[in-house]
């Protein structure tokens, strides 16, 4: 598969289904055109990636949350064999390998605060991922599930702006923590 096939795809077809076990073949039912399979197995991974395929889609599997497949050269040959379109991983490492056996890579990454971030770009340059995945991707959601439970929430990391103060805030935060010296004085 090549990058503009799967670019392709994506203006199609947007959404992504992430599965596991029990939602795998509504997952293959969907519209989605794209599975991303969070935890798959060494005794099944062969027959779901026959089944998304049989059913039109891409499959990548999170080699870093499956079972019984090693985090490594040879369970990346392993995915590549049994016909997985990519691989999903936190390690630059992995995603390094998995490129030059011909998969498609997306590395994730969990955007927590702004070292975090800062780190982020350094990895980008070393492992050379196809994609990237950043989570969480919906801080305002998770501020308002907590603030709806009577959790006192404090809304800090990766606030820089005016706007996402007041983005936290109107979500339900009770307050903000930033080192973005400006918003200091608001």
């Amino acid at each position: 598969m090549e990058g503009t096939e799967l670019k392709d795809i994506f203006e199609r077809s947007p959404v992504i289904a992430s599965v596991y076990e029990e939602n795998f073949k509504a997952a293959l039912e969907s519209p989605c055109e794209v599975l991303f399979d969070l935890k798959a197995g060494i005794m099944t991974v062969s027959q779901r990636i026959q089944a998304a395929h049989r059913a039109g889609k891409k499959i990548f599997v999170h080699i870093d949350l499956a079972s019984g497949i090693g985090k490594d050269r040879a369970g990346i040959e392993f995915l590549a064999k049994a016909g997985a379109d990519g691989i999903i991983s936190t390690r630059g490492q992995l995603i390094r390998q998995a490129r030059d056996l011909g998969l498609y890579t997306v590395q994730r990454f969990f955007a927590l605060d702004s070292h975090g971030v800062n780190s982020i770009h350094e990895m980008l340059e070393s492992a050379a991922p196809d994609m990237i995945e950043l989570m969480p991707g919906v801080i305002g959601k998770i501020i308002k599930s907590f603030a709806r439970e009577g959790v006192s929430v404090i809304a800090g990391g990766l606030i820089e702006t005016k706007g996402e103060v007041t983005e936290a805030l109107t979500c339900g935060a009770v307050a903000v923590s930033t080192g973005t010296k400006e918003l200091w004085y608001l």
